[in-house]
C-alpha cells in the first residue's frame, strides 16, 4: 500500500506539461511549489473519519451501534492514530459522554445505550475525532445529528408549528401546539400554563385551555431590540393531565423565525470585467436548509443582464458578462413568494480565472481566461496550474502567458475518486483562481449483495452473499452490515449519511451538505451536474498554498495517538522537581504493573497503557527516599471545545410526529421498563450532602444538570487539574470554569463555585481533599436567575464534601488512611469502552419461537471480511415483524476504495 502511494506520487511529479508547445518555459517554479506542497502533504496527512450507524434514528433504551472508518491520504486506512473518540452532544450543546475506542488497523468498534437517566427525548449530535485531527484550524470532525424519540412512560404527545409575523420593531410568533395522550387521543379542555426562557430569564408567559382536538394557540411577542431574545429561547408548556398531574414539554424557538439569504459564487473566484462569466446562487435559509427561487439581474442602468432559476434545494448557475465600472444586483423571488434584492460581488478590472467542465466521463476540460487589462500587464510571465486530491499533488502544468486564452483537458484516470482542487497561481507563487470538481470513475469497488429467495417468513434464517469486485477482480475489504425492519425504520436514501458522502464529499469542504447522498443514489446527468453546482458554492477544506510557499509549517499541538498515555510531575511539597524520581503504575484489575522515572524537571509520562473505563489507576511514589514529602500531580487530557452543532439543519422539531411508528413499537418493546408513578418505601434514608442542604443555593433546580461523584475524583493530586476533562457542558479557559455554550456565544461570565454552600474563589478548589469529596454537581442555568444575579455568576459548580463521622473512634491507622497520600494517586482515568457483542437470537430451537421479537435492528455486524475471492457471507433470523427489510453494507478495502451497497427482501 505505501508503495503504490510513493509511486503515485512520483507519476504526480512527472505529470508536469503544458498548455500549448510553444509555451516551453523553465519550470523551476512549479517543481519548487509541487516539492514542498508534497512534502507538507506527506509530513502532514490528514485524518478522517466516518462512522456508519446501525439506523438514522433511536428511542430511549435503544442501544447505538457504529463501526468507525479512520483514513489519510487517498483514503488508505490510516496508521496514524490508535485511538478515536466519539462524544454525544444534546441539543443544549451539552457533553452528555464520550466513548474512547481503540483504533486497530484504521478500524474501531463501539456502542453506547440510550439510558432512561441520561437521554430523553430530543436531537443529540454526534462528532468523532483523533486528536491529530485537533491540529487543524478547520478540523474536519465526522458530524452527524441523529434524534431520539421516547415511549416509555410517555404522558403527553405534541406536535408544534410556527407562524411568524415579526416586524422590523416587534418579535412575534405564533405557536400552535397539539397535545396527545399516550395513546394518541387529545388532552381536550385541558388547562396549559407556558413561558418563554431566554438565557435562563422568562421574558413572556401566559396561560390557556386546549380546544375539543387538544390544540391551543400560544401567542408570543418582544421588542426586536430587547435584551432578550424570542428566538433565542425555548417555549416551556405545562398540561394539567390530571387534577393532580402536570407533564412539561419544551419547544426550542431558534427555527420559529426564518430569514433568509442569497449568496453568489462567480466560477474562478471573481467577476472579471469582460470575461463570459458562470455565476452559481444559492438560496439558504437560517435553519440551514436550501429554499428554491428565481430571479433577474440588471446592471446599475437598469438594464437586464440575466435570469435564473434553481435548480436543485435552492442552488442553480447563470451566465454573465461582467463589465468594467458597472453593478450589478438580483431581484430574487423565493418560493415561498417573498422578494428581496441583493448586490453581485465587485467586478474587477483585470484579472484571469480559471472555468472547468466535467460533463466528460473520462476527461476534466479546463480553459484559462485573461482579460484584455490582466493580458496586457503580464504578458510572457509564468503561470502554473496546480490540481490536487485526497492528499497528493495529482497534475502540474505551466506556461507563459501569450495568449489570452487556453484549452485543455487532463484525463481523469489521474485522481482518485472525490473532490479534486486545481489552483492557477503566478510565477511568485501567488493563488489567482481556483475550482474544485469532483471525479467518480466507473471502475469503482463494486459490492454485491445476495440472498436465495426475495422473501421469509417471520423468524426464519437468512443468509446473505456478499461478493466485492473492482474491475472485475475480487476485492479483499472490511465492511460493516446493518439489517433493519424498514416498515419499522423508514428512511430517505438521499438524506442517508454514508461512507461515500463521508469520505469523499462531507469531509472536504466546509459547510452542511443538505441531502448529501442525493449525488451518490443512482447517479445520472442531473446529479452530477448538481453536484458540480454544489463545489461552486462551497469553500475547501484543506491547507493554505501561501503557507507552504512560505515555508510556515502546519502548528503540531497533538501528535497521533498510539495508546492511552498518563502523564504529571512530581515534585516535593516546596515545589522542586524530583529528578529521576521513581514510580510505580499499577493497575488492579489487569494484573498489570509498570515502572517509571521522572525526567530532569520531575515529568513523567506512562505510555501505550490498555485498559477498560471502569479501570482504577494507581501510581505511586514511595519507592523514593523522603516519599512522603512529595507530590503526584496528573497532566489533564486535552478536550476539544463545544461549539454548535455543524448538521443543526437535520434536527426535528416533532419528533412525536416523524417516529410514530418507531415510538409505537418502541413502547411494546420496552413495556418491561415502565416506571410506576407513586412508589412508598418505608426505610431509613440516609441523607446525601447535596446543594439543597445549603439556604444560599435554594434557588437552584432540586436536580443538577449532571454530577461527578467522588469516587470518580478519588486520588486526584489537584482538583482543577482533574476536573477540566470530566465536567459535561463546561469549559476551563484562562483559570476559570464557564459554561461552554455560553462561553463559545461570547458570554465570558465564569460560573460560580461554592464549596458547602460558600461562594470562593476557584483557586481554593486545590484545597479540597478529593478523598472526602462527596460529589461535584454542575448547574449550567439557573432557572430563577437568584443565584447567578446576586453572585454574578452564570451557572454553578457546587462541591459537597463529605459529612465527619460522629461518635466514633477511630484507631491511628484509621486517622492516619484518611489523610490524603500526595505521594500516591489511585484514580479512574479514561480508559476504552468495552466493545460489546450485538445480540442476535436463534430461533433453531423450538423453545424460543414463543418470544415475542420487537427488534428494529436485526443483525449488527461491523466485521465482514471478504476473502481473496472476493466472497463473504453472513446469516441471522428475522424478528416478528412483517414487511420490507433493508439490508446495507459499508465499506472498504487496503487502497483506499470505498463500497457501498443495499438489498431489501420481504417478510410475510
Amino acid at each position: 500500500m505505501k508503495i503504490f502511494r510513493i509511486a503515485f506520487i512520483i507519476l504526480s511529479l512527472l505529470t508536469v506539461i503544458n498548455f500549448s508547445s510553444s509555451a516551453q518555459t523553465d519550470t523551476i517554479g512549479i517543481n519548487t511549489i509541487i516539492l514542498k506542497t508534497n512534502k507538507i502533504l506527506s509530513d502532514y496527512p490528514a485524518e478522517k473519519v466516518y462512522l456508519h450507524f446501525d439506523k438514522p434514528y433511536y428511542a430511549v433504551a435503544d442501544t447505538v451501534w457504529f463501526k468507525a472508518y479512520v483514513t489519510e491520504n487517498q483514503n488508505f486506512l490510516s496508521g496514524l492514530s490508535k485511538i478515536v473518540y466519539v462524544d454525544v452532544i444534546n441539543q443544549n450543546d451539552s457533553l452528555i459522554q464520550t466513548v474512547k475506542l481503540p483504533v486497530v488497523g484504521g478500524f474501531a468498534y463501539g456502542s453506547f445505550p440510550l439510558d432512561q437517566f441520561n437521554y430523553k427525548q430530543g436531537n443529540y449530535h454526534i462528532r468523532a475525532y483523533t486528536m491529530w485531527m485537533l491540529n487543524s484550524d478547520d478540523p474536519a470532525f465526522f458530524s452527524k445529528t441523529f434524534y431520539v424519540g421516547e415511549a416509555i412512560d410517555k404522558e403527553v404527545k405534541t406536535h408544534i408549528t410556527y407562524k411568524n409575523s415579526s416586524t422590523d420593531k416587534l418579535e412575534k410568533i405564533d405557536a400552535r401546539v397539539q397535545f396527545k395522550d399516550a395513546n394518541n387521543k387529545p388532552y381536550a379542555n385541558k388547562n396549559v400554563t407556558w413561558q418563554v426562557v431566554t438565557s435562563y430569564t422568562v421574558i413572556a408567559k401566559g396561560r390557556g385551555t386546549t380546544d375539543a382536538n387538544g390544540y391551543l394557540t400560544i401567542a408570543m411577542s418582544n421588542a426586536q431590540k430587547a435584551e432578550y431574545q424570542l428566538q433565542k429561547g425555548q417555549l416551556i408548556t405545562s398540561i394539567n393531565t390530571t387534577e393532580k398531574d402536570v407533564a412539561t414539554s419544551s419547544f426550542l424557538l431558534k427555527n420559529a423565525i426564518i430569514n433568509k439569504d442569497f449568496q453568489f459564487f462567480p466560477e474562478g473566484g471573481s467577476l472579471i470585467a469582460g470575461l463570459a462569466t458562470k455565476i452559481a446562487f444559492k438560496g439558504i435559509k437560517s435553519d440551514g436548509l436550501g429554499i428554491g427561487a428565481k430571479g433577474t439581474v440588471t446592471d446599475n442602468d437598469g438594464k437586464q443582464v440575466a435570469i435564473f432559476t434553481s435548480q436543485h434545494l435552492g442552488m442553480g448557475t447563470f451566465n454573465l458578462i461582467p463589465e468594467a465600472g458597472k453593478t450589478y444586483k438580483a431581484a430574487v423571488t423565493y418560493v415561498d413568494g417573498t422578494t428581496q434584492n441583493y448586490n453581485l460581488p465587485t467586478v474587477t478590472a483585470a484579472g484571469i480565472v480559471v472555468n472547468i467542465d466535467n460533463s466528460s466521463a473520462d476527461n476534466v476540460a479546463i480553459k484559462i481566461s485573461a482579460n484584455d487589462a490582466f493580458f496586457g500587464e503580464n504578458q510572457g510571465k509564468k503561470f502554473y496550474l496546480i490540481a490536487q486530491s485526497k492528499g497528493v499533488i495529482c497534475y502540474g502544468a505551466q506556461t507563459a502567458l501569450s495568449n489570452k486564452e487556453y484549452n485543455t483537458t487532463v484525463l481523469k484516470s489521474k485522481f482518485p475518486n472525490g473532490i479534486a482542487q486545481f489552483t492557477l497561481f503566478n510565477e511568485y507563487g501567488k493563488p489567482l483562481s481556483e475550482r474544485l470538481v469532483f471525479v467518480q470513475h466507473k471502475d469503482n469497488m463494486v459490492v454485491t449483495l445476495s440472498s436465495l429467495a426475495t422473501t421469509y417468513g417471520i423468524k426464519k434464517k437468512v443468509k446473505i452473499n456478499v461478493a466485492a469486485k473492482k474491475d472485475g477482480a475480487p476485492v479483499e475489504g472490511s465492511f460493516s452490515v446493518a439489517v433493519v425492519d424498514e416498515t419499522k425504520v423508514p428512511s430517505s436514501e438521499d438524506a442517508t449519511s454514508t461512507i461515500l458522502t463521508g469520505l469523499l464529499l462531507s469531509s472536504d469542504v466546509k459547510g452542511y451538505i443538505e441531502k448529501a447522498n442525493y449525488y451518490f443514489n443512482a447517479p445520472d446527468a442531473k446529479k452530477n451536474t448538481d453536484l458540480d453546482v454544489l463545489l461552486l458554492t462551497q469553500g475547501y477544506r484543506s491547507f493554505k498554498y501561501t503557507d507552504i510557499i512560505a515555508n510556515k509549517l502546519p502548528k503540531i499541538d497533538f501528535l497521533p495517538e498510539q495508546g492511552i498515555e498518563l502523564s504529571g510531575i512530581l515534585r516535593m511539597n516546596n515545589g522542586i522537581p524530583v529528578r529521576k524520581g521513581a514510580l510505580l503504575l499499577t493497575i488492579p484489575d489487569k494484573r498489570f504493573n509498570l515502572e517509571g522515572t521522572t525526567d530532569p524537571v520531575g515529568n513523567f509520562k506512562f505510555k501505550g497503557l490498555v485498559f477498560n473505563d471502569s479501570s482504577k489507576v494507581t501510581i505511586s511514589a514511595k519507592y523514593n527516599p523522603n516519599y512522603k514529602g512529595m507530590t503526584l500531580q496528573m497532566n489533564g487530557s486535552p478536550v476539544p471545545s463545544l461549539t454548535r452543532n455543524f448538521s443543526a439543519a437535520e434536527e426535528v422539531l416533532n419528533i412525536d410526529s416523524a417516529l410514530t411508528t418507531y415510538l409505537d413499537n418502541s413502547k411494546r418493546q420496552y413495556a418491561y421498563l415502565h416506571t410506576l408513578k407513586d412508589v412508598t418505601i418505608k426505610a431509613a434514608i440516609v441523607p446525601k450532602v447535596s446543594h439543597k442542604d445549603y439556604p444560599a443555593l435554594t434557588g437552584l433546580s432540586q436536580m443538577a444538570d449532571h454530577e461527578v461523584s467522588g469516587e470518580q475524583l478519588k486520588g486526584c493530586g489537584m482538583l482543577v487539574t482533574c476536573l477540566q476533562g470530566m465536567l459535561a457542558g463546561v469549559t476551563f479557559m484562562d483559570g476559570n470554569f464557564y459554561v461552554s455554550r455560553d462561553y463559545n456565544a461570547g458570554n465570558r461570565t465564569p460560573m460560580g463555585i461554592f464549596i458547602n454552600g460558600m461562594n470562593v474563589d476557584v483557586n481554593q478548589i486545590n484545597t479540597i481533599d478529593p478523598n472526602q469529596l462527596e460529589s461535584v454537581e454542575i448547574f449550567l442555568r439557573d432557572e430563577l436567575g437568584l443565584v447567578n444575579r446576586a453572585n454574578n455568576v452564570n451557572g454553578v459548580l457546587v462541591f459537597n464534601q463529605k459529612k465527619a463521622p460522629k461518635g466514633q473512634k477511630i484507631s491511628k491507622s484509621q486517622l492516619m488512611d484518611m489523610l490524603p497520600k500526595y505521594y500516591e494517586l489511585t484514580f479512574s482515568p479514561q480508559g476504552y469502552d468495552k466493545e460489546k457483542q450485538f445480540y442476535s437470537p436463534r430461533y433453531d430451537v423450538a423453545t424460543n419461537m414463543n418470544r415475542n421479537d420487537l427488534r428494529t435492528t436485526i443483525y449488527w455486524n461491523p466485521k465482514v471480511i471478504t476473502d481473496a475471492a472476493g466472497n463473504a457471507s453472513f446469516e441471522f433470523y428475522n424478528a416478528d415483524g412483517r414487511g420490507q427489510y433493508k439490508v446495507t453494507i459499508e465499506g472498504i478495502d487496503g487502497n483506499g476504495n470505498l463500497g457501498r451497497s443495499i438489498f431489501k427482501y420481504t417478510v410475510k
